[in-house]
C-alpha cells in the first residue's frame, strides 16, 4: 500500500500523537515544531493533509506567521488537534474557522481522527483531479502544472473568461502568455470566433499600422488592393496584441481610440469601421515604469489594464518542472523514432538546479535539442546543454551569490504577500522604497 504523507505541525511542545497508529493506516509521518521547518517539509514532499497541533498559549505565535505557511500550501488540508476549553478562545476560533477543514478535540480518539485526516485526504484528492481536468479542458494550448502557482492562473483563467473586458497579461518571456490568452478566449464567449494574434515587436514600425487596421488600395507604394487588418478579422472573436510595450506611441492612439469607440480606419481610408472584438495584450516590459518614462499612454494602459492574469515564471513553478519536462519528453519524442526511455536522474537534479532564465520556452528547447543528441537510452546533463551551468555556479562569486540569495528571498516574499509591496517590505524588515530600489535593481515587476 502506498504511505500517504502526513505533516504533523506541532509548535511549542512535543508531539502528542502515537506516530504508529497513523503508521499502522498507512500514513509517512513528518514533524515539525517551527513554521520555517514546516514551510521546507511542504516544499519537498508535496503534503495534502496536515495535522496541526495547538496547544495552549501557542495560538499568538501562530496568529504572527501562520500566513507564511498556509497561504504558499493551498493544496493542504488542515485538521487542527486541540483541547476542548481552548474551543473559547476566540483566536482559536478564528485560527480553526479561517485555515483548517475540521477540528479534533483532546483526547485523541484514533479511529474518529484517521477517519477525518482520509476525507481530507480525499477532498484534496478530487480537487487535484480536478485542477487536472481543467489542464485538459484549456484545449490544444497545453498549459501544464499542478504548483499552486499555476491553481492559480487556472482559477483566474476561468474568472475572466466569463467576462467580455480588455485584458492585460503580464510575465517573462516564455512563459506562456499567448497560450494563457487563448485559454481565456477557447473558454469565452466568443470561443467560436477568431483568435488573431499580432506580435507587436516583430513588425517593423511603418508596417505596424497596415497589419492592425488594413488599408485601402493605393494607400502607399505597393498597396495593389485592399487589405484588412489582424483587429478587423478579429470581429466576433479576439485580438491579442503581444509585446504590446513595443507599440510605437503615434499607434497607441489609434489602438485607444478602437479601445474607447469600438471604430478605425484603414489606411487611406475614409470610412469608420465598427468592429465588435475583445482585446487582450501582454508584455514582458514594466508598462507602470513605460509609462512614467513617457513611452505608453497612460490612458491606454489603464484600458488595457482593465482585468490582469500574471504568468509566473518557471522559478515559481520549481514542482511543475519534472512534470513540464517529462511531458514534452513524451509529445517530442512520439513524432520520432528515438528509442530514448527518459532522463537520468542527474538530469533531473540539473533541471531543477537550473534558473531558467528563458523560462518554460527555454525548457521546451532544450528538451527538443536532447531528444536528438542523446546517444544513449537516458537523457544526460550534456544532452541538455547543461553541464556547464552547474560549473558556473561553483566558481560564482560572493557578490553574485549574495545578489542571487537577495534576489530570490525578494520574489518569495512578494508572492507570499500576494504582491502587495508594503505587506513584503514589512516582512523584509526594510523600507517600502527600499524595497522598490531593490526591485528596481533586480528588474522584478509584480505586474
Amino acid at each position: 500500500m502506498d504511505m500517504r504523507k502526513l505533516l504533523y505541525f506541532q509548535p511549542g511542545s512535543p508531539p502528542q500523537i502515537q506516530q504508529e497508529a497513523f503508521k499502522a493506516a498507512g500514513w509517512e509521518i513528518h514533524v515539525a515544531a517551527e513554521i520555517s521547518h514546516a514551510q521546507r517539509l511542504c516544499e519537498k514532499h508535496g503534503f495534502r493533509v496536515g495535522l496541526m497541533g495547538l496547544s495552549p498559549g501557542v495560538e499568538e505565535k501562530l496568529q504572527q506567521g501562520i500566513d507564511k505557511l498556509i497561504s504558499p500550501a493551498t493544496h493542504i488540508e488542515w485538521v487542527a488537534l486541540l483541547s476542548t476549553p481552548q474551543m473559547r478562545n476566540e483566536m482559536v476560533r478564528y485560527l480553526i474557522t479561517s485555515y483548517c477543514y475540521d477540528y479534533h478535540t483532546l483526547p485523541i480518539d484514533y479511529p474518529r481522527l484517521l477517519t477525518t485526516m482520509g476525507h481530507a485526504y480525499g477532498m484534496v484528492s478530487m480537487a487535484c483531479q480536478q485542477t487536472n481536468q481543467s489542464i485538459e479542458e484549456l484545449g490544444p494550448n497545453h498549459m501544464v502544472g499542478v504548483s499552486p502557482a499555476m491553481q492559480q492562473v487556472y482559477r483566474s483563467i476561468r474568472k475572466i473568461a466569463s467576462v467580455d473586458m480588455p485584458i492585460l497579461i503580464t510575465g517573462e518571456s516564455g512563459t506562456g502568455k499567448e497560450l494563457a490568452a487563448l485559454a481565456i478566449h477557447e473558454r469565452s464567449v466568443r470561443a467560436n470566433g477568431p483568435f488573431m494574434a499580432v506580435n507587436c515587436g516583430a513588425l517593423p514600425p511603418e508596417l505596424i499600422q497596415s497589419e492592425l487596421f488594413g488599408h485601402e488600395k493605393g494607400a502607399f507604394t505597393g498597396a495593389i488592393k485592399q487589405k484588412l487588418g489582424q483587429i478587423e478579422l478579429a470581429a466576433g472573436g479576439t485580438i491579442f496584441l503581444d509585446e504590446i510595450g513595443d507599440l510605437p506611441l503615434n499607434l497607441q492612439v489609434n489602438l485607444l481610440r478602437f479601445l474607447q469607440e469600438g471604430t478605425f480606419k484603414r489606411v487611406g481610408g475614409n470610412q469608420e469601421i465598427t468592429i465588435d472584438a475583445r482585446v487582450m495584450a501582454a508584455t514582458h516590459v514594466n508598462l507602470e515604469k513605460a509609462v512614467s518614462e513617457g513611452r505608453f499612454r497612460e490612458d491606454l494602459y489603464y484600458r488595457l489594464n482593465v482585468l490582469n492574469l500574471r504568468m509566473p515564471s518557471l522559478a515559481e513553478r520549481e514542482n511543475d518542472i519534472e512534470v513540464l519536462a517529462r511531458y514534452f519528453f513524451k509529445k517530442f519524442s512520439d513524432q520520432t523514432t528515438t528509442r530514448i526511455k527518459g532522463f537520468s536522474q542527474e538530469a533531473l537534479r540539473r533541471l531543477h538546479r537550473h534558473a531558467w532564465p528563458g523560462n518554460v520556452r527555454e525548457l521546451i528547447n532544450r528538451i527538443r535539442r536532447a531528444i536528438v543528441m542523446c546517444e544513449g537510452r537516458l537523457i544526460t546533463p550534456i544532452d541538455l546543454g547543461l553541464e556547464r551551468r552547474l560549473s558556473n555556479r561553483r566558481t560564482m562569486t560572493l557578490a553574485e551569490a549574495r545578489a542571487h540569495a537577495e534576489k530570490e528571498t525578494i520574489l518569495r516574499t512578494l508572492r507570499q504577500a500576494k504582491g502587495n509591496v508594503s505587506q513584503a517590505a514589512v516582512q523584509l524588515g526594510i523600507s517600502r522604497p527600499t524595497l522598490y530600489r531593490l526591485m528596481e535593481k533586480y528588474k522584478i515587476s509584480i505586474n
